[in-house]
């Protein structure tokens, strides 16, 4: 059974200032409670059918309060267009820099929730440990974002830090920045340490941060199109430069 204040603040963390004021963000579906819960987030309250609970309330930490649900309750609480078993109310982390992490993206006004959250995804599959954006980035907690990042907002560490007081902080490991206009990726080989840099969708790189930067890079094209998605952009730089 699920109050209905309960139901009002689960749908209120679909707005960014109510998960910053309450330190809380929402992830559903099996598969992602599945990740989230051999993560080092800390889980504040789940609601699921109690199929699932007979399934895995041995594997939730305790304590943590758990609500059985019906099917009919879950589709009032879901940000999902096909609700999943289970949804879990989740507390945000605090920002922490990974002090060790060889190389990091750094997004400039990334605004799509879309992009953002396939950035996270490969950010996971190149085994990127760190993310910062800035404040006009889409955020990370959405529930768009969490659940197009299929599990790599779980490992993935978010910090929210301007571009150029990051690269200021780091100005001696060298940044990449994606550009229209810059050395063709297959000239550049290999890195073992970087911050790669993405732009807005439609803007590309703040001029400022563009300068900042100490190589920029684009991919080379064979046809006509006019750019690239930022987050096909992405995997394609971090393929290029890592593997």
């Amino acid at each position: 059974m699920i109050t209905k204040a309960q139901v009002k603040h689960i749908r209120s963390l679909e707005d960014k200032k109510n998960r910053l004021e309450s330190g809380e963000f929402v992830v559903e579906g099996e598969k992602m409670v599945n990740e989230l819960i051999h993560s080092e987030f800390i889980i504040k309250e789940v609601f699921a059918l109690d199929e699932w609970i007979l399934r895995n309330a041995n594997k939730l930490p305790k304590p943590i309060a758990v609500h059985v649900i019906t099917d009919f309750e879950l589709e009032r609480i879901s940000f999902l267009s096909s609700p999943n078993q289970v949804l879990a109310v989740v507390c945000l982390k605090k920002d922490k820099e990974v002090v060790d992490s060889n190389i990091t993206l750094l997004l400039d006004s990334v605004q799509d929730p879309g992009n953002m959250g396939t950035i996270i995804r490969i950010a996971d599959w190149f085994g990127i440990s760190q993310l910062v954006c800035n404040g006009a980035c889409a955020d990370p907690y959405s529930p768009k974002v969490v659940q197009s990042s299929m599990g790599g907002i779980f490992r993935v560490n978010i910090l929210f830090k301007n571009g150029i007081e990051f690269l200021n902080q780091h100005s001696a490991i060298p940044s990449y920045a994606a550009s229209l206009n810059g050395t063709p990726l297959n000239e550049i080989g290999k890195i073992q340490a970087g911050i790669i840099v993405i732009g807005n969708e439609s803007k590309g790189i703040n001029e400022e941060l563009l300068n900042r930067c100490t190589h920029n890079v684009t991919i080379p094209k064979l046809g006509n199109a006019e750019s690239l998605n930022a987050a096909v952009a992405t995997g394609i730089i971090c393929h290029s430069l890592l593997c």
